[in-house]
Parts: C-alpha cells; sequence; structure tokens
C-alpha cells in the first residue's frame, strides 16, 4: 500500500476522528495502529512490533541515543518547571498588573502579542514557547481566550521564520535551494538572492500575519474562535474549566504576595539570551567558515533550547529560594509544572509516531507523483504546488519533510516547462508548506503554539482553521495571478487587498461585537 492512494487513509482517518471527537491522543492512536496495520498487510503482531520499533526509535536509534528528541522534550518540562517557578515567585501575576496599567484595551494586548510573534523570529519553536510565556499574563488579565493566544503565537511564528533569511528556516532552505539550482543546472540566481526575490512571492506568511494584525485591531472574530471569546469576556475562563491544558497552573499553589515583574522579566531574558547565544555558538562549531547564515543552517536549536531551559529554571530557582516565606513549596512546584507538560509531549510523541508512518506508507511521495504525472498548464503550476504542498503538510504535520519533498520536485518540473515559475513555484511550495502546518492537529508548530498558550490543543486547531483558509484563500488569488500574468507586484498586492476585503467584509457582516 505505499506510495497509494490508500497511504492517505491513516493520515485521513486521524484528521477525521480529531475534528469529530476532539480526543487528539485516541485520534492519533488509531490513525497509528491503522497505519502499522497497513504497512504490515494487516498482520497484527508485525503491526505491534512496527508500532513498539517507532516509539522507541523515538529515544534510541542507530545505535545512539536520539539526542535531538530527548533534549526537546526535556526543554518541555523544563518550560513548564520555569512557568510554576513564575508564578510561584508571584512574577506573572506582577507582570500582568503592570501590563494592565500600561495597556488598557484588548486590542492593546493583542497587538502587543503579535509585534512579540514577529521581533522573536530566530527559530518557530523558540517563538512559540518564548511568546507565549511573555504574553499570557497579559492576555489573561484583558480575558483573551487562550485559544486566541494560540493562534496569536501560531500565526507569527512560522510565517515569520519562513521568510527571514537570519533564522533556522531560512538557514535551511537556502541550503536547499543551493543543492537544489546544482542539481538542475540553474545559474540565474544564487540561493540567497533567490531567498530574497522569493519573500514577496510568499503570499501565505504576508496574508496570515495581515490576517493576525486585523483580527487584533478590527476585532475580526468568527466560527469557534467568536465562542471563546465571548465566554473569555463574559466570564473571565480564558480556557474551558473542564479541560485541562498545557501550562494550566490555577489554584495548585499560592503566588508569592511580594513578587515583582523582574521575577517574570530575568528568567525569560535568560532563556533568550542564552539560547540564542547557545545557537550561535553550536553554529559556530558545526561550520567551517562561520557566516550569519551557515551558523544558522547549522545551528542546534534542541541543544539551545535545552541549555536556555536549564540557565532560566535555575534563575527561577534562585529567585524563589531568596523569597520570605510564607511561599510555595519547591518541589510541589517542580512537580506542578513537569505534570503540566504532560499532555503536550504525549501528544508530540503520537505525532511523532504517526509522522513515522505515514512516511513508511510514502504518503508524501504519492502526492508529489501526483504532481509529476499530471499534464499541467506553467501557468497553474504556482497555485497547484501550493494546493499539494499544504496537502502533504495537512497529511504529514511537517513543514520541513514537505519543503524536502516538493521543492526539488517544483524546481525540476519548472526547470523542464518555464523557468519563469521557477520562484513562483518555490515560494507556492514553502507557503503551502506553512499552510497545511498551521491546519493539522499532528504539526510539532501547532503543538508547541497550544502548549506555549496553555491552550487546549484541539481548541488551538478548530479556532485556527478558518483563519488559516481565508489567508489561504488570498494566497491562491495571488498565485494565479503570478502565474498568468507573471508580474510578482500585481500579485503581491492583490493577495493584500483581497485579505483585507475578507476581514473588513466579516467585521461588517458580523452581527455581534466582541467590545473593547
Amino acid at each position: 500500500m505505499e506510495g497509494t492512494i490508500y497511504s492517505l487513509i491513516p493520515a485521513l482517518l486521524m484528521l477525521v476522528l480529531v475534528l469529530l471527537t476532539r480526543k487528539v491522543l485516541l485520534s492519533l492512536g488509531i490513525g497509528i495502529i491503522v497505519g502499522a496495520l497497513f504497512i504490515h498487510d494487516f498482520n497484527v503482531l508485525n503491526a505491534l512490533n512496527e508500532i513498539w520499533t517507532i516509539f522507541y526509535q523515538i529515544f534510541y536509534a542507530d545505535g545512539a541515543l536520539n539526542i535531538g528528541n530527548i533534549l526537546l522534550l526535556s526543554f518541555l518540562l523544563l518550560l513548564g518547571i520555569m512557568a510554576a517557578f513564575l508564578q510561584a515567585t508571584g512574577g506573572s501575576r506582577a507582570f500582568g498588573e503592570m501590563m494592565i496599567q500600561r495597556v488598557k484595551t484588548r486590542t492593546g494586548a493583542q497587538i502587543m502579542t503579535a509585534v512579540l510573534g514577529i521581533i522573536i523570529f530566530i527559530d518557530d519553536y523558540f517563538n512559540a514557547l518564548a511568546v507565549g510565556q511573555i504574553a499570557r499574563p497579559l492576555t489573561d488579565r484583558h480575558k483573551i481566550s487562550r485559544a486566541k493566544l494560540a493562534y496569536f503565537i501560531d500565526s507569527t511564528s512560522a510565517p515569520v521564520t519562513v521568510i527571514s533569511p537570519i533564522s533556522s528556516w531560512g538557514a535551511y532552505i537556502i541550503g536547499l535551494l543551493g543543492s537544489l539550482f546544482v542539481a538542475n543546472g540553474v545559474t540565474d540566481y544564487q540561493p540567497l538572492e533567490a531567498f530574497i526575490k522569493m519573500i514577496p512571492l510568499n503570499f501565505y506568511a504576508i496574508t496570515a500575519l495581515i490576517l493576525v494584525f486585523l483580527v487584533a485591531y478590527l476585532k475580526v472574530d468568527f466560527g469557534p474562535m467568536r465562542k471563546h471569546e465571548l465566554h473569555a469576556i463574559e466570564t473571565g475562563e480564558v480556557v474551558n474549566p473542564n479541560q485541562k491544558v498545557p501550562g494550566d497552573l490555577q489554584e495548585t499553589f499560592e503566588s508569592h504576595k511580594n513578587g515583582t515583574i523582574y521575577n517574570l522579566l530575568v528568567p525569560i531574558i535568560v532563556l533568550i539570551v542564552a539560547t540564542v547565544s547557545s545557537m550561535i555558538v553550536t553554529g559556530i562549531q558545526a561550520s567551517d567558515q562561520p557566516t550569519i547564515l551557515t551558523i544558522f543552517a547549522n545551528t542546534n536549536v534542541n541543544m539551545s533550547l535545552f541549555v536556555g531551559g536549564v540557565l532560566s529554571v535555575l534563575t527561577a530557582l534562585i529567585f524563589h529560594l531568596s523569597q520570605k516565606q510564607p511561599k510555595a513549596n519547591g518541589f510541589k512546584v517542580f512537580y506542578e509544572g513537569i505534570k503540566t507538560m504532560l499532555p503536550a509531549i504525549y501528544i508530540l510523541l503520537l505525532a511523532w509516531m504517526i509522522g513515522s508512518v505515514i512516511e513508511t506508507l510514502e504518503t508524501g511521495n504519492y502526492l508529489a507523483q501526483i504532481v509529476n504525472d499530471a499534464s499541467i498548464s506553467p501557468a497553474l503550476l504556482p497555485f497547484l504546488f501550493f494546493i499539494i504542498a499544504g496537502l502533504m503538510a495537512l497529511a504529514t504535520g511537517t513543514s520541513w519533510g514537505t519543503f524536502g519533498i516538493m521543492l526539488p520536485i517544483a524546481a525540476q518540473v519548472t526547470v523542464i516547462t518555464d523557468m519563469d515559475m521557477l520562484l513562483p513555484s518555490l515560494a507556492a511550495v514553502l507557503a503551502g508548506s506553512v499552510f497545511g502546518d498551521h491546519c493539522s492537529p499532528i504539526s510539532d508548530t501547532t503543538i508547541l503554539s497550544s502548549t506555549g498558550a496553555g491552550a487546549n490543543h484541539i481548541d488551538h486547531v478548530v479556532t485556527q482553521l478558518p483563519f488559516a483558509i481565508l489567508a489561504a484563500a488570498a494566497s491562491s488569488a495571488g498565485f494565479l495571478i503570478v502565474g498568468w500574468t507573471g508580474q510578482v507586484w500585481l500579485a503581491f498586492v492583490v493577495a493584500i487587498i483581497v485579505i483585507i476585503a475578507i476581514g473588513l467584509l466579516i467585521q461588517f457582516f458580523s452581527k455581534t461585537k466582541v467590545n473593547n
């Protein structure tokens, strides 16, 4: 069944179950089981062995520990511990009280969160988790739902990093472009030059960012997001009280009464400085001739996050130990911090497992083959690559994996058919990959965004989906126009006009506006 239409079934089954049952662990588990059965022609014993092999290879593969995965999971635990200490020392409460005096409106709180998401552009993982820790006290104070916060985080992290050459994503993409151009004999562009020229062609990243600010400024809330926002305003509950969410530390222990904003800001600053410094150091160590691009291409993100997490936890612990009684028990703070991150870790482990199953079934290769086999007008290539990449990222839950599969195909097809469509098609792959990633409940960045926001994961997926589709609709218009006319800036302007028009129309036809 590998590489055939049947390879789509486990991914589709999982997606349907997630949306129908809203039970992500159950849905992922069923997808893994069905996929393993498909791999081994419904031999139950072999399928069970496959599942076990996939699980332990998350931690141990090729005769060695899988250090990258272990470090990322450890960082999530450290993040939970840090968040617990930020609350225990009273830092979160003090920061919220300070910001509520300066940021007077819900609109201001939302815009500040979006701006933070753009400023922290080095890496999407780091963005998702750091912005969540900084913005959560502020958005909670203004009764902004955690689902809205997760949307702001997710829709500013990947869209910013995918168009930033100085980021882990940008460095990875530039490296791929270099090998693709050599393989296909492309001499018209250098990799960095091509990446820069593709920025205005990445219509999804641009329209998704614009939509974030429209949502914040115009109060464009609709669908499931509207229900979450109205519930938060009317009841003050930013999360569903019946649902456990990552980072939810309410009522587990009392915050220190004499906490200051430094109890929150200093550990987070340590986290940012230590992580970025570690990324630079590991990048330099892994580069033969260190430059800005090679440093970020070779940086060890997971190791950097772990180092930053350890140092930030130690900083928060020192603050806690230096405070006078009464204060929360330190062991209880550790325990509660770890416990709050376990749901996110369970989801991430299962997402990795079903991703491995889907890779073995060659689901991505099947979708890619459809493109290769079809006789398609060159003018439609950017639009079709956007759609195919979106479907692939949705099914597989990985942007980078989709880049690796679809960028070579886009390069090969356009070099043969129409060189003018090379950069638009490559940009369409990048855009579609981020779009599909935003829609996928098994995407690691989607999981980490809900974790950073302290939101229920499925609430985040369901509430973000309509906004992602709107940005994709505007992007589709841009890719069709650039295919038909070859005019990059015309397509760029049209995509922006379309997304702004959509936002204004939704605001105009909204029956009940969320009051400021």
